[in-house]
C-alpha cells in the first residue's frame, strides 16, 4: 500500500477514536461526579427494601429463581434477532438472493431453538 492509502485508512478510525475517548471521559466524569456530589447515608434503613410504604417481607438479598435467568437469556436472542433483520429488510432490494437464503437459514435457526425450548417446557411459568 502506498503512503496515502495508509494515511486515508487511519484517517477514518480518527473519529472513532475521538468518540470513544470521549465516551470514556463522560462515563468517568458521571461517575466521579456522583461520587463527589451525590448525598450519602450510612443509616440502618437505608439498606432495607422498599416495598410501596409497606413493612418488607423479607431480605432484598435472596436468591433469583432460574426461571427469570431463562426468560432474560431467551428474551435477548430474540432481540439480537431484531438487530439484525431491520437493516435487512431495509436493503432487502439491493442485497440479492443469497442474502435472503442466509437470513432465511438465520431465522430457521432460531425458530428450531424457540421450538427445543417451547419443546422442554422451558417458556411455561412455573
Amino acid at each position: 500500500m502506498e503512503v496515502q492509502q495508509i494515511d486515508q485508512l487511519y484517517g477514518n478510525y480518527v473519529p472513532v477514536l475521538i468518540a470513544t475517548i470521549f465516551g470514556f471521559v463522560l462515563v468517568l466524569s458521571a461517575l466521579i461526579g456522583s461520587r463527589l456530589l451525590a448525598p450519602f447515608s450510612e443509616e440502618r434503613e437505608k439498606g432495607t427494601t422498599y416495598e410501596c410504604g409497606m413493612l418488607p417481607i423479607r431480605r432484598a438479598s435472596t436468591n433469583v429463581g432460574v426461571r427469570f435467568y431463562l426468560y432474560a437469556i431467551l428474551f435477548l436472542i430474540f432481540d439480537v434477532e431484531t438487530v439484525f433483520i431491520f437493516p435487512w429488510a431495509l436493503s432487502f432490494v439491493d442485497i440479492g438472493v443469497q442474502a435472503y437464503w442466509a437470513m432465511v437459514v438465520f431465522i430457521g435457526i432460531l425458530a428450531a431453538g424457540l421450538g427445543y425450548a417451547w419443546k422442554k417446557g422451558a417458556l411455561q411459568w412455573r
